[in-house]
C-alpha cells in the first residue's frame, strides 16, 4: 500500500522540483539583471553617497545570486538534469570572473576621484583663480602714466596664464592615459611659470599702496596651485575613468557570456517542464 502510494506521489514531486528549478532558474535571471545594472549605476552615479548605495545593492544581488546558486544545484542533480547542471556549473564559472571583476569596479567606483577633483576644479579652484584676477584688477602702478599698459598687460598675462591652467584641468580630470596627463601638467608648470613672472615684473611697477593687493594675489595664486595639485593627484588616481572603462569593456562581455549561460538554462528548463505536463 505504501510502495502504490508513492508511486501515486513521485511524478507529482518530481514536477514540483523541476517548477521549483524553473522559479530559482528565472530567479538568477532577473537578479543578474538587477546587479548588472546596479553595478552600471554605481559607475555613473554623480555623488558619493549614490555611488556607496549602488554599490551596496550590487553586492546584495550578487550574494542573493550565489545564494540561487547554491539552491539549484542539488534540485537539479536530484532530478538527474545533466544537461541543466552543466549549464548552470557555466554560469557559475563565468559569474565567479564577473563577481571579481565587478568588485574591482565598484571598488573603483566608490572612491569617485575624478568627480572629486572636478569639483574641486568647479569650485575651490574657480575662487582662487576669480580671488586673483580680482586682487591685480585693483593694482595701481607707481608711475601710471608711464607704466599704465605696461601694468594692464601684466595682468592681463597673469590672469590668462591661470585661466590656462584652469582649461587644461577639465582634460586631465577626463584622461585615460598618462603620457597625456604628464604633457597637460607639464603645460600648467608653464604657465604657472609664465604667471609668476607676470606677477614679479608688476611687482616692480606697483605703488605702495597696491602692495597689499599684490600679496592678496600672490596669495590666492599659492591657493590656486595647492588645490591644482590635489586635482592631478585625484585626476591621476583616475578611478571613474577606470571603473567606466572596464564596465563600458571587461564587464559587458562577461556579462553578455553569463546571460547566455542564464538564457540556455532558462530554455533546457522551460522545455522540460513543458514535456512534463503533457
Amino acid at each position: 500500500m505504501g510502495t502504490a502510494a508513492a508511486c501515486i506521489k513521485s511524478p507529482e514531486t518530481a514536477l514540483q522540483r523541476l517548477t521549483e528549478a524553473r522559479r530559482l532558474s528565472a530567479d538568477l535571471w532577473v537578479l543578474f539583471t538587477k546587479t548588472y545594472d546596479a553595478s552600471n549605476r554605481a559607475v555613473m552615479a554623480d555623488t558619493d553617497e549614490s555611488s556607496i548605495e549602488f554599490a551596496r545593492e550590487a553586492e546584495q544581488t550578487t550574494q542573493a545570486i550565489q545564494n540561487d546558486i547554491t539552491a539549484l544545484g542539488p534540485t537539479l542533480g536530484d532530478l538527474g538534469l545533466s544537461n541543466e547542471a552543466r549549464l548552470l556549473e557555466e554560469f557559475k564559472g563565468r559569474f565567479t570572473q564577473y563577481r571579481a571583476l565587478n568588485r574591482t569596479i565598484l571598488d573603483l567606483a566608490v572612491e569617485n576621484t575624478n568627480l572629486k577633483a572636478q569639483r574641486l576644479s568647479f569650485g575651490p579652484a574657480q575662487e582662487a583663480a576669480d580671488a586673483f584676477r580680482q586682487a591685480l584688477e585693483a593694482v595701481v602702478p607707481a608711475d601710471p602714466a608711464k607704466d599704465a599698459w605696461r601694468a594692464k598687460a601684466l595682468v592681463a598675462t597673469a590672469v590668462l596664464k591661470v585661466r590656462e591652467i584652469q582649461v587644461q584641468q577639465a582634460p586631465h580630470i577626463a584622461e585615460a592615459t598618462d603620457d597625456v596627463m604628464t604633457r597637460l601638467e607639464q603645460q600648467m608648470a608653464v604657465s604657472e611659470r609664465e604667471a609668476r613672472g607676470a606677477l614679479k615684473v608688476l611687482a616692480g611697477l606697483t605703488s605702495p599702496s597696491s602692495q597689499s593687493q599684490l600679496d592678496a594675489a600672490g596669495a590666492a595664486l599659492d591657493r590656486f596651485m595647492s588645490v591644482n595639485e590635489k586635482i592631478l593627484a585625484l585626476s591621476r588616481h583616475n578611478t571613474n575613468v577606470r571603473s567606466l572603462a572596464l564596465s563600458l569593456g571587461q564587464e559587458r562581455t562577461l556579462a553578455a557570456s553569463c546571460e547566455t549561460s542564464l538564457r540556455g538554462l532558462e530554455d533546457a528548463l522551460a522545455k522540460r517542464e513543458s514535456a512534463a505536463t503533457r
